[in-house]
């Protein structure tokens, strides 16, 4: 089974002599509990290919699988429900809320599917405990330091226990150890949940930690790896 499937998916943006092709007639299948990394220079397309796979974006041409949704096809709403309920995203800059503590961090997306507070409360502790939060609930994101502001991104991300999850360059802010520490716990959780995950990533040590590494250029991928 595959969590996502791309098929002939391309992306221009900009028209005629100033048109840019960030991904060229890309066909790709990520696997049910895959570990995936892209690798590949700035401009590769990297990006861009999660925010197709996100519904961040649409493709210009070609047809977008994700949990058996052609998302290529959704409106901004249906868009928004698979994100809410299938999709998990961790970024670069964490994107947490400021004036929220850990905890209601986490507890937002559940907010927003509706899941009443008493079980919010009880799943998010849960998870930051998982994710090595325990006791730090109810700090704010500037009570933190980058690595654990990552780690409540990580528990966001995964506390509506998405099918996938996907990561755009999270280990780009934090120094090589927390950074480390932060893709051995996606590892875990890998392994522990079966979730899937896919990461764009120029670090070599997240590389080093992918069950398949895609490397692209130019819109491209241009090898595909089994690592293990």
């Amino acid at each position: 089974m595959s969590t996502v499937t791309l098929h002939k998916v391309c992306k221009t943006f900009g028209e005629g002599k100033l048109a840019v092709h960030a991904l060229r007639d890309i066909d790709l299948e990520v696997g049910n509990g895959d570990f995936v990394c892209l690798s590949g220079p700035s401009g590769s397309g990297k990006t861009t290919l999660l925010n197709m796979i996100g519904g961040l974006d649409r493709p210009t041409s070609g047809e977008i699988t994700v949990a058996n949704q052609r998302v290529d096809q959704m409106d901004k709403g249906e868009l928004a429900e698979i994100r809410l309920r299938n999709i998990g995203f961790v970024f670069q800059a964490y994107n947490l809320i400021p004036v929220l503590s850990a905890r209601e961090n986490v507890e937002f997306v559940m907010q927003l599917q509706g899941i009443p507070p008493e079980i919010r409360h009880q799943k998010s502790k849960e998870i930051l405990a998982e994710v090595g939060l325990n006791g730090m609930e109810d700090r704010k994101p500037a009570e933190l330091s980058g690595g654990q502001q990552q780690r409540v991104a990580v528990a966001r991300a995964l506390v509506s226990e998405p099918a996938l999850i996907l990561a755009d360059e999270p280990t780009a802010n934090l120094d090589s150890v927390t950074a480390e520490k932060l893709v051995e716990l996606l590892r875990h959780l890998n392994d522990e949940h079966g979730i899937t995950f896919v990461i764009s990533t120029h670090d070599k040590m997240v590389m080093g930690h992918a069950r398949r590494l895609l490397k692209m250029h130019d819109g491209k991928i241009i090898d595909d790896i089994q690592q293990r």
